[in-house]
Parts: C-alpha cells; structure tokens; sequence
C-alpha cells in the first residue's frame, strides 16, 4: 500500500507522506489507526485525494494487521523478504509457462523456494519476538528445525 500510495506522490512530497501513512499502519489498535487515517486525509485529500480513496477500499484487508501482537506486526508490514521470494517464484514459473499438472506446479514453487532459502544470510529483523509470539498464539502448532 505505501509503495502504491507513493506512485500519486510528488517527490517533494513523499517523505512527508510516506511519514503520515506510516502513522496509520504502525497504530496500536484499528481505532487509532482509523483516526490516522481520517488526519491523513483531512491533511492531504486537496492534493492527493486517490491515496484516501485507496486506503479506505482497502481497509477491511489492512485492519487484519491489528489482529497480531506489535512483535508479529513489525515482521508483517516489512514486504522485502515476501516480495524477494514472490520474484524468485514468478522467475521459476515463467521459464517453463506450461505444467502437466497442478503438482508439478507445486513442486517447482517449492523447489524454487527451497533453493531462494540458501542465498538467505540475514534473519528477518526482531525475528525472535515474533517467534515467541507465533509460539503463544499457535500452541503446539509450530513445528521448530534447527
């Protein structure tokens, strides 16, 4: 959505808006990230009127982001390693266009991701607190490899 966002943005303009939506997303509950909201757009609805818009269509899917403690938040809103591997993924599949089956589709989503998840060096940032956390909310659930 920032990145979006951004795109309807004079340069002169971006870090001061990239600063306010950033008010809204990093809120601590929707109630707060509502008022954010409504304060974006009272500020910049003269000038950029198709970013509230947006972010309104959208805000059903966006609120889902309060339902996470602030430790799974912060892994969350940071799309570099999804998008990293969405890129990898799209690259494996274009190469071969047609698959014979829905598994075999599978399969090369998987192995291009097992493959992406070597050239991995750095853990995700406050990866432990979200981890905790992950380990409360799905009790038993979580399967942990070394």
């Amino acid at each position: 959505m920032m990145r979006n966002s951004l795109n309807f943005v004079a340069w002169k303009d971006r870090k001061t808006v990239a600063a306010d939506l950033k008010r809204i997303y990093q809120s601590a509950t929707v109630d707060d990230a509502e008022a954010e909201l409504d304060a974006f757009c009272e500020k910049w609805e003269s000038k950029f009127p198709s970013i509230g818009r947006i972010w309104r269509r959208h805000w059903p899917n966006l609120i889902t982001i309060f339902y996470y403690p602030p430790e799974i938040r912060k892994v969350i809103y940071t799309t570099n390693a999804t998008e990293s591997l969405n890129s990898v993924i799209r690259k494996s599949v274009r190469k071969r266009k047609l698959f014979p089956s829905d598994t075999a589709a599978l399969k090369v989503v998987y192995l291009s991701a097992m493959e992406a998840s070597k050239r991995w060096k750095r853990p995700v940032r406050d990866w432990k607190n979200a981890l905790n956390q992950f380990a409360i909310q799905y009790d038993g659930e979580l399967n942990f490899q070394s």
